[in-house]
């Protein structure tokens, strides 16, 4: 045969005496070739009757999996793919094309090799969604796979081993042999020889699927809700930048501008949704805050400033102009999702990870409230930003694994339906057909189950025409058996692509959803209230697993018990900072955000990235707080057994604070005693001294702590306690003077008793004056330390600030306070070594 006629594709090159019949054996001759293949034929046929029955009498949809990816051996060296199916379907009298790829993954050319469709074993249809995965976990050429027809064939070059040649195939359906209607495989093999092996035989194969549609059945076509995912890693930032009098939003990074803009991941989910009928769209209302935010001039953290905690400014900022792109993206958003057949949910704000929390912080007080705060917030912010009516009690867990504790904790957030996959609630073993989708899981919540296998199609990244010809076959094939069970049985099914569905898969997905749903197919697209209102099937497994049979895998990738602490940490010092604020919406909204943004589902996918955005969360409130704080202070002096001590508190915010005292504490109480707590206001960028009233017994170091606390009931610290030494000096000089004064009155009382004696002869005095130890004497030491002088009432402070007098601060209880602004340089000059008494 000569060049051309072997490439045309339209005649068989095989040589006799060379061939093979579908099971690899060697015959001579075209007329024993084909007595062959109809022996082949009744064999497979007859072992398909033996088979069959094993594989029907696996539940419908039961332990289901993806087709298996053929890959080369050493007997089977080539790998055969089909890229595209035109139609999808067959129809009577019509013509199906088939392109794909013949690639030689051997270790030897291939000789004289050429790709052919093989006719299916029998006319008769796969009856079961049983016998679809049969024909899908197969790995090499079988006999079950049908014998290969004789035209159409495309004729291969030499391949050398790594080299890879297109094909293209069209073949008459009449000549597929298919009788009724129903679904069929459909495989492309290559056959021929290598240059190691000179025998001729099967070399690969490619299977899919074909519907072959005549007409209509009466079929009650399945319900289908299909979950549109809308969902983002979080990238509005806790700060905000103060610019020109307003507030500029801060973004961890711009990686949403690209997805928004023509071509975008996002951008494409849009564009594809709007062109269908009764989706669910499922929008996390973080991504259209963040969306929001970006139609107005914004700020972009540098990259490795997330994780750093600190606010907002030029040095550490990249200004962005607003964004046409996110405008128009709101835009196109809000007339795709008021199509009437359309139905919104509403997660809660920013996604929260209910396995992780169930999991790993149900023990923390403030998931709880945060949960039912999301779930508020993400209902006012879709409605908001779309303008249509959502639904928020809905709980959506990571890839639809459920178990009893994050149910649980979906019931304490307030949803009432939970979206499952069908791997956590599977059909019972004596079911032989697929149960509809709804599940009453008892406490008043309902599960919406979707199916795995049809699910398992679109939750990867369908980005080679192999890939997305594959799941949209075998998506056809699934519904259409489905359907098909029991025709006169509506069922509803539920299709859960990934959370994160890229343009690809949305696409494949679309377009397989509009085949099925075209007029008179048989699928009819439903909203999922219309979905969760069906009625269950009594024969469903209604059993919510335990959390010991929740996968292992699947719990590996959960936000850890110590991020979800620091997260619930977060909201413990907010509440701390909202106690002191005068201003405190200013802090709250963000930072409330910024909390639950934290425990995003998200971080799954990018853990290191999620750990960052909580370090700088947690980080920035800590900043905050500590702008309002006692500065550090080395030795105060304390010269005297009396005086006051001065300490300043500042505040750096640029709103006043309120609602603290500052309380003093000494180490050693019997040494040093200072006055009472002292309540104080202060005000924006400005310092306030408080001086206390000390009183020393003994000189030497001694140890004291400022803290500051908030005020009214339940009171907490505020901050870190700020340690400093008081060097307590001269109180040894006091008590010598006090000593010496003594002695020189008993002295003078000695001498004026010396006076009287002599004076009355050693008599007792008329007024009744005692000779020594008759009696207490009316002045002595006792009456000396009364007489004490008072301590100095004013105290030197290095810096040249003076201190009021004594009687300016007030009693132990009332130490005196005095607003002090900042200096030009930023520091507080009460804030070193001070001396404080005479």
């Amino acid at each position: 045969m000569s060049e051309p006629a072997r490439h045309s594709g339209l005649g068989a090159h095989r040589q006799p005496g060379r061939t093979t019949d579908p099971t690899g054996h060697p015959i001579d001759g075209r007329r024993r070739r084909g007595r062959a293949r109809r022996f082949a034929a009744v064999c497979a046929a007859a072992l398909t009757l033996f088979t069959a029955a094993p594989a029907m009498a696996l539940p419908a949809g039961g332990n289901i999996r993806p087709a298996t990816d053929v890959a080369a051996t050493a007997e089977y060296p080539v790998v055969v793919t089909i890229d595209t199916v035109s139609p999808q379907l067959a129809a009577q009298n019509g013509t199906v094309s088939i392109t794909g790829h013949v690639t030689n993954s051997g270790k030897s050319a291939l000789k004289g090799a050429h790709a052919a469709v093989r006719k299916p074993v029998s006319s008769k249809p796969l009856q079961r969604r049983s016998e679809l995965q049969g024909v899908a976990s197969r790995t090499t050429p079988k006999g079950e796979d049908g014998t290969e027809l004789d035209s159409p064939q495309y004729a291969l070059p030499e391949l050398n081993p790594g080299q890879s040649q297109p094909y293209t195939l069209s073949v008459a359906v009449s000549d597929l042999g298919l009788s009724d209607s129903g679904v069929y495989e459909l495989a492309v093999d290559a056959w021929g020889s290598t240059a190691d092996n000179p025998r001729d035989r099967p070399l690969g194969i490619a299977r899919t699927f074909l519907p072959y549609v005549q007409g209509t059945n009466g079929a009650q076509p399945t319900k289908v809700t299909t979950l549109w995912p809308l969902v983002h890693a979080p990238v509005l930032a806790a700060q905000t930048y103060a610019e020109n009098d307003q507030t500029v939003p801060v973004l961890r990074d711009d990686s949403l501008a690209t997805e928004l803009a023509p071509g975008g991941r996002l951008y494409e989910l849009v564009d594809t949704g709007s062109k269908l009928n009764g989706l669910t769209w499922v929008v996390d209302p973080d991504l259209l805050d963040a969306a929001f935010a970006m139609t107005k001039q914004y700020r972009v953290q540098k990259p490795g400033s997330e994780a750093s905690g600190k606010p907002a400014k030029e040095d550490n900022t990249v200004q962005r102009q607003p964004s046409a792109a996110a405008e128009a993206w709101l835009t196109k958003l809000r007339a795709a999702v008021a199509k009437p057949a359309d139905q919104v949910i509403a997660l809660p704000y920013a996604d929260p990870d209910l396995a992780s929390i169930a999991h790993n912080g149900s023990d923390l007080a403030g998931m709880g409230t945060a949960l039912n705060k999301a779930a508020t917030a993400g209902r006012l912010t879709v409605e908001g930003r779309l303008s249509v009516d959502t639904r928020s009690d809905v709980a959506w867990p990571y890839q639809g694994y459920l178990d009893q504790q994050i149910t649980g904790i979906a019931r304490l957030a307030g949803s009432s339906l939970v979206l499952a996959n069908g791997t956590s609630m599977p059909d019972p073993d004596s079911v032989n057909y697929t149960l509809t989708a709804v599940r009453p899981i008892g406490n008043g919540q309902t599960a919406v189950v979707a199916d795995d296998t049809v699910s398992a199609l679109f939750q990867k990244d369908l980005n080679t025409p192999k890939d997305q010809s594959e799941a949209a076959q075998r998506f056809l094939a699934e519904t259409y058996a489905i359907t098909h069970e029991q025709p006169q049985n509506q069922r509803g099914l539920l299709v859960m692509p990934a959370r994160e569905m890229t343009a690809n898969t949305a696409k494949v997905l679309a377009d397989a959803l509009q085949t099925a749903t075209a007029p008179d197919r048989w699928l009819t697209p439903v909203k999922l209230d219309a979905l969760a209102q069906s009625a269950p099937d009594p024969k469903a497994n209604t059993t919510v697993p335990s959390p010991a049979d929740y996968p292992t895998q699947v719990r590996a990738s959960e936000l850890p018990a110590a991020a979800l602490s620091s997260t619930d940490k977060i909201q413990d010092d907010l509440d701390t900072l909202m106690r002191v604020l005068t201003l405190p919406q200013r802090v709250r909204g963000p930072f409330s955000a910024a909390m639950v943004r934290s425990l995003s589902t998200e971080w799954r996918a990018q853990a290191p990235a999620g750990d960052a955005y909580r370090a700088g969360v947690g980080k920035y409130l800590i900043e905050l707080r500590d702008a309002v704080q006692v500065p550090k202070k080395n030795v105060v002096t304390l010269a005297g057994d009396t005086g006051q001590l001065q300490v300043s508190v500042r505040n750096d915010l640029t709103q006043t604070v309120t609602n603290l005292k500052l309380r003093l504490t000494s180490n050693q109480p019997n040494r040093l005693r200072v006055g009472d707590e002292a309540s104080l206001v202060l005000p924006a960028s400005q310092s306030v001294t408080l001086r206390f009233n000390a009183e020393a017994r003994s000189n030497g170091p001694v140890q004291m702590t400022a803290q500051l606390y908030t005020t009214g009931p339940d009171s907490r610290p505020y901050g870190e306690p700020q340690i400093f030494t008081v060097e307590v000096t001269s109180v040894t000089n006091g008590v010598l003077y006090v000593f010496a004064g003594a002695a020189v009155l008993l002295l003078l009382a000695a001498l004026r008793f010396v006076r009287q004696r002599k004076r009355h002869g050693g008599q007792p005095h008329e007024d009744g004056d005692q000779p020594i130890g008759d009696g207490p004497a009316t002045d002595g030491p006792q009456g000396a330390a009364a007489a004490e002088p008072e301590a100095p009432d004013t105290a030197d402070t290095p810096g040249g600030d003076a201190g009021p007098a004594a009687g300016d601060g007030g009693t132990d209880g009332d130490p005196a306070q005095t607003p002090r602004a900042s200096s030009p340089d930023g520091r507080d000059r009460t804030a070193g070594d001070e001396k404080v008494g005479p």
